[in-house]
């Protein structure tokens, strides 16, 4: 199954100048979404993986149906003042400002073994925040997974050049 024909492109959004790739429309369709974890769960299975950290939005749709599908707990990261008790946060840069991610200090820890998803590497800002703040939990980060993947922007090279795997089922040239 072609996955990269359900993504759909919309030129000039949020920004002029930008192609923003719409996951919904693989998510809207049932077979495709289906084909999906299943192509993730067969790559990342035998790969040591404890836990399945989700990136707010869409990384919890991804992560949590592979969490489901692998039979692995799943870890929200989540945008600041969403989870309920004590957390830790990691600030980071984007285009056009700072955000800051957060994740329970209880949710994993010593011999975890995590995989962070989330459905698109862009520029790597999200990506990073939440490696960091697997790690500052004491767990290890046993990879990144990705829907998509926008090389010209170098995030899934910053992934690998802190020594993780960086995997995505697709990319697209350009931004």
């Amino acid at each position: 199954m072609d996955l990269k024909s359900y993504i759909r492109t919309i030129p000039n959004f949020p920004k002029k100048g930008i192609l923003f790739r719409d996951v919904t429309t693989l998510f809207n369709n049932a077979d495709a979404f289906s084909h999906m974890v299943d192509v993730f769960a067969k790559y990342w299975t035998n790969k040591s993986i404890t836990a399945i950290a989700g990136i707010d939005a869409r990384g919890f749709i991804i992560g949590g149906a592979l969490a489901f599908k692998m039979n692995l707990p799943f870890v929200a990261l989540r945008k600041k003042g969403k989870l309920p008790f004590d957390t830790i946060s990691k600030e980071f840069d984007l285009e056009y400002g700072t955000a800051t991610l957060e994740v329970h200090k209880d949710a994993v820890g010593t011999g975890d073994h995590v995989l962070i998803v989330d459905d698109l590497i862009a520029t790597g800002g999200t990506a990073l925040a939440g490696i960091d703040l697997i790690k500052a939990l004491d767990a290890e980060v046993a990879g990144c997974a990705f829907l998509v993947d926008l090389p010209d922007l170098s995030g899934s090279s910053k992934i690998r050049n802190r020594g993780i795997e960086s995997h995505a089922l697709m990319a697209f040239d350009g931004h």
